[in-house]
């Protein structure tokens, strides 16, 4: 195995765009940013992914590939020193490409040194970022960057194909000593790996240096993959873009009534240990999406989220697993949340209109002077507790909000709501 300091994954950059594997939507042939750096211009862009998709990789491809130089820095250990230094050699050059890693993380001093270079040409950014830069990149550099190009977590076809360029690899990979490895072993790595290439290429070192030599060659069996790949659990993080994305995934899911898929988020969820917001998500879930379609499943997930936060995980997965499927295979509506949505509209547009006396507040002395509470019809005294009187604001009158669905239980309050809007029409007293 090769001697050096430097991490197998370092070493085994692409050179140009065209080492580059995956990403195939940003940088494959035929593509406008691959068309521009091929001709040498590089345009100011924003990349965003999570670790290990490639963003260090292509900037430094993007560079050679188009001649330019490259400056690298990084927001959280760089200060406006390097980027006014970044700023002169391309006074000098006119061929400098600044890459500035973690660029969501730019302070306003930072900012305040770099964007009258950018607004001028000066220089070119390239900003790496693991957060979405509509979210936590500035705008003002957001709007000066002609790119912004989302990552993607490569395939394990794409890591395999990573792992056997190292592997054969003599000069910059582990291909000086031939390595003997079954490539089920190699998929093993590379979907334990899960997308990350970085990842993916460590794992691969460590098996190497813990291979067997034999005969001039080093021998990977699968007790050493399982030992490598042992502790390769799940990870997200709890305040990035992926993790939202999970979240949203699970619940579309559950509203779309695919119990196989909801269950994957759920299990990618837990293993990330964030049972407070799964627990909050199945309760949103339960009154947006399932609603009055089947009304008790509010009691239930609340059942269910309560006994969860009992448990604890690992247990609490067995309640939630339960109260995920029966949400999934349930009647679904969302009519009672869209017409309040319609409401709010209304309200927010100065819609208002006046409250009708007979509703309001009479419990005051002088109430009846100002003719509040004066005709009010007690429902309760009526048969079938039901009364034709105005409760909308005479501006609003005939306004309807509610558009019952004919799912589930709503099946039944659909019959009523319109029993009652037909019995107003007809200016009926009583049901």
């Amino acid at each position: 195995m090769r001697k050096t300091t430097e991490p197998l994954a370092v070493r085994m950059r692409p050179r140009t765009i065209d080492d580059i594997v995956g990403q195939a939507h940003i940088i494959g042939p035929g593509t406008p940013l691959y068309k521009m750096v091929k001709k040498g211009y590089v345009p100011s862009l924003l990349l965003y992914g999570e670790p290990g998709t490639g963003k260090t990789s292509l900037a430094y491809a993007i560079a050679r590939t188009a001649g330019r130089e490259l400056v690298a820095i990084n927001a959280t250990s760089s200060g406006k020193k390097e980027i006014e230094e970044a700023a002169e050699a391309a006074r000098w050059s006119g061929h400098v490409l600044l890459f500035i890693d973690e660029i969501h993380r730019l302070n306003k001093a930072q900012q305040d040194v770099l964007l009258p270079h950018l607004e001028s040409g000066l220089v070119t950014l390239i900003g790496a970022t693991t957060e979405n830069p509509f979210h936590e990149v500035n705008p003002a550099i957001r709007s000066r960057c002609g790119q912004i190009q989302q990552l993607k977590r490569l395939q394990s076809a794409d890591l395999l194909v990573i792992l056997k360029r190292a592997l054969t690899d003599p000069e910059r990979g582990v291909g000086e000593t031939p390595v003997i490895i079954d490539e089920a072993l190699l998929w093993r790595i590379a979907e334990a790996a899960g997308g990350d290439a970085r990842a993916a290429l460590s794992l691969l070192e460590a098996a190497v240096a813990a291979a067997d030599e034999r005969d001039g060659s080093l021998y990977i069996d699968e007790a050493i993959i399982a030992s490598c790949t042992a502790n390769r659990g799940f990870t997200h993080d709890k305040y990035g873009d992926t993790y939202y994305s999970l979240l949203s995934a699970f619940q579309k899911s559950v509203r779309g009534s695919d119990a196989d898929a909801a269950l994957h988020y759920l299990a990618r969820l837990l293993e990330g240990g964030d049972l407070a917001a799964v627990c909050r998500r199945l309760l949103v879930i339960a009154y947006e999406d399932i609603g009055l379609a089947n009304p008790m499943m509010g009691v239930k997930v609340q059942a269910a989220v309560a006994a969860a936060e009992r448990i604890g995980l690992p247990e609490a997965r067995i309640p939630l697993a339960v109260i995920t499927v029966e949400l999934c295979l349930s009647p679904k509506s969302n009519s009672a949340y869209k017409a309040l949505d319609a409401a709010l509209a209304d309200v927010r547009a100065g819609k208002l209109g006046e409250i009708p006396d007979h509703l309001k507040d009479a419990h005051y002395q002088g109430a009846a002077v100002l003719g509040h509470g004066q005709g009010y019809l007690y429902p309760h005294d009526y048969p079938n507790g039901w009364v034709d009187q105005a409760y909308l604001p005479a501006a609003l009158e005939g306004v309807r909000y509610y558009e019952p669905k004919e799912h589930g239980e709503e099946k039944y309050y659909a019959k009523v709501y319109r029993r009652l809007r037909q019995l107003k029409q007809d200016g009926n007293v009583e049901p």
